[in-house]
């Protein structure tokens, strides 16, 4: 089945599927958007295995061409909207679209970045265009297509375009909606842009079920999207670890206790336990689904669920529905509990690859399997636990020190909302531990109490030797945090332990 046809076909026609700006769209209402796009597609000459990008924050106009290009079989490149014009030009020129949807004012915007190769490009006019549109008839379908290709975060390397088929996307959809019992019901509030794989699997799921999404696409006022959550009664909510850090720690979250906030689901990146465990009291009402993934994996790839949280806390829990989860040693044999090895994952939901990277194919798909490149250990009863990133890791002492471990134990102060260590070459040490911390408005917690912290909780080649004030960690498109840029802010004031970032 062609997954635009999977995602509609369920819903009823005057279901509301999105808000946007308090206004309400019926699944009719999508259905005919989603028409005219591709009938403006098909006008522009778009054919099946052509890419067309999507250049626009999340809306109806958004949904609609997602939908419309997968209908097509022509294969969907979302790009995101908080890149530079350099940025998106150079990864246009990398994936060649053949058309670019993309919203007036982007348009405006990215228009002469992209000038360098012949663009056909298709606006939110086309939804006002008077008469009807017919749905293409798309009867058979090779499932083994290409869908889309989704950039990657591109936290320690560059980003990559991730291919994504049909057959990713529906298994992905279906093992998500099975472990977290979605329904016609069920109303996401939806901060995480449709261009990351975290935002696109909230759209999935709840397209799939007949549910149905809040669009708020800034994040920079957390009391607004509260507002509107209980406003509109949003039964789901999801967000990164730095979402968290956030609402538990600089807003009123804690306090409000949303009673129809039902399902509360975490991803994207390590959510340090103490944030977990305040998270679990802020939604009484609800349960909380600790989950982990990739983009090569089309989203989801384990979750923990929720009666669990107290006696696994840490654990990302074991493979979702037809997903299977080994730690393997470097020699390809699974690791005993309480030994390190790298997560390996295999499922119908991982990708075929990436595109134009054979060298990289080679080390990340092999034989079938997914090496996400993440370090962990399983307890005797299976449940996994992430130990950190091979790449985040600091040889401290001569030791292996998890950089998650440390940012663990500085999180644990209640004035720190969040924090990010990183290794810097050192004489004595190999490398010294250097954490970057944000502090809750009005702090004026010290240096010298969060190492003291640490030395009370840590091994001695865990503290850091350096602590750093900052008003905010830096983040990729997709609200993750990028430890190359903090690698880039070290100057000669912070040798102290007192530094101030802005």
């Amino acid at each position: 089945m062609n997954t635009a046809d999977y995602l509609l076909d369920t819903a009823e026609d005057n279901r509301v599927a999105l808000i946007e700006n308090k206004c309400l769209h019926t699944y009719r209402d999508l259905r005919e958007a989603s028409a005219r796009v591709a009938a403006e597609l098909l006008h522009a000459g778009v054919k099946p295995g052509d890419r067309v990008g999507l250049l626009g924050n999340n809306s109806l106009f958004w949904v609609a061409a997602y939908l419309a290009t997968f209908k097509l079989g022509a294969v969907a490149v979302p790009f995101a909207t908080v890149h530079p014009a350099e940025t998106i030009a150079a990864q246009q020129a990398f994936v060649d679209c053949q058309v670019m949807c993309t919203e007036r004012r982007l348009q405006r915007r990215f228009a002469a970045a992209l000038s360098s190769t012949p663009l056909a490009f298709v606006t939110e006019d086309v939804l006002e265009e008077a008469g009807p549109r017919e749905w293409p008839d798309t009867p058979h379908w090779d499932t083994r297509q290409d869908a889309a290709l989704m950039f990657t975060s591109g936290t320690t390397a560059q980003p990559r375009a991730v291919r994504i088929t049909h057959r990713n996307i529906q298994a992905n959809t279906s093992s998500i909606i099975e472990y977290l019992d979605l329904g016609t019901t069920d109303r996401m509030m939806a901060i995480l842009q449709f261009y990351y794989c975290f935002g696109a699997s909230l759209l999935h799921t709840h397209l799939r079920v007949g549910g149905s999404l809040v669009l708020a696409n800034s994040f920079v006022y957390p009391e607004v999207v509260l507002d509107l959550m209980e406003a509109t009664e949003c039964t789901g909510f999801a967000g990164v670890p730095s979402t968290y850090q956030t609402l538990l720690r600089n807003s009123t979250f804690p306090k409000r206790q949303i009673k129809s906030l039902s399902k509360v689901q975490q991803a994207g990146g390590k959510l340090q336990t103490v944030l977990i465990q305040e998270l679990v009291q802020a939604v009484p009402y609800g349960e909380v689904f600790v989950m982990y993934g990739q983009t090569e994996a089309t989203a989801r790839l384990s979750y923990l669920p929720p009666e669990l949280l107290h006696t696994k806390l840490g654990s990302i829990g074991r493979g979702i529905p037809g997903v299977t989860l080994r730690v393997m040693d470097e020699s390809g044999m699974e690791v005993k509990p309480g030994e390190v090895g790298e997560i390996h994952a295999w499922g119908d939901n991982i990708s075929p690859g990436y595109l134009n990277e054979p060298e990289a194919n080679a080390q990340k798909f092999v034989d079938g399997a997914l090496h996400t490149g993440d370090l962990a250990t399983l307890d005797e009863d299976g449940f996994i636990y992430v130990v950190d990133r091979k790449a985040d890791f600091i040889k401290s002492y001569g030791y292996r020190v998890s950089s998650q471990q440390v940012e663990g134990c500085i999180v644990e102060l209640p004035e720190v909302v969040a924090a990010a260590v990183i290794g810097e070459p050192d004489l004595v040490r190999g490398e010294a531990i250097k954490a970057f911390v944000v502090l809750r408005t009005g702090s004026q917690l010290p240096a010298e109490k969060i190492i003291g912290h640490c030395a009370a909780r840590l091994a001695s080649y865990m503290v850091p030797k350096d602590v750093v004030f900052i008003d905010q960690l830096p983040i990729n498109a997709h609200g993750k945090i990028v430890k190359t840029e903090l690698r880039k802010l070290a100057t000669p004031r912070e040798s102290s332990g007192q530094g101030k970032l802005q």
